[in-house]
């Protein structure tokens, strides 16, 4: 019985402890992408001092096969780069399965995935935000939204359309 009651112990500290390794602090908790952001607060700040819109990629990073490809086609190539640093901010909303995201996290993607009705992946939205400051709450523009792309330019130029359209109107 003790015996028994000695593996329960270790089995328990063994999960608890895997557990808590594949969960990130916030600290430390980054995008897979360089330049690209994972706090919706700092994208708005950074939106709304530049004035270019939101680019937020909804990505399973860690099993999504399309979300991989689109990263490999598009997202890591210095043209892409130079293109989103004059035209877009970066936010990737992620939903791994592999590893936890910190909570703070999770929930934000959770709720953003709700508001923008994201069923599958990857799905880009483009979209301008403003923050009700009685309230605290964002209220979302949405310019358009795509998914994956074979290159850097049809993927760039799809995105130019939907914030062309919304400078025309």
């Amino acid at each position: 019985m003790k015996n028994m009651f000695s593996k329960i112990v270790f089995l328990s500290f063994f999960v608890l402890s895997t557990i808590t390794a594949f969960a990130q602090s916030d600290s430390e908790y980054q995008a897979h992408q360089e330049g690209w952001l994972v706090n919706l607060d700092e994208a708005y700040e950074i939106s709304k001092k530049t004035g270019k819109p939101i680019l937020a990629n909804f990505t399973g990073s860690d099993w999504c096969g399309w979300c991989k490809r689109l990263s490999a086609n598009v997202f890591v190539h210095d043209e892409f780069k130079q293109w989103a640093n004059e035209n877009v901010v970066l936010l990737e909303l992620d939903f791994p399965r592999r590893f936890q995201l910190p909570v703070k996290y999770r929930q934000q993607n959770a709720n953003l995935q709700q508001a923008f009705g994201v069923r599958g992946y990857p799905t880009i939205w483009v979209f301008n935000l403003d923050k009700n400051e009685t309230t605290n709450q964002f209220n979302i523009e949405a310019l358009g939204k795509t998914g994956y792309a074979k290159t850097v330019e049809d993927f760039t130029s799809g995105v130019d359309q939907m914030i062309a359209r919304k400078e025309g109107e």
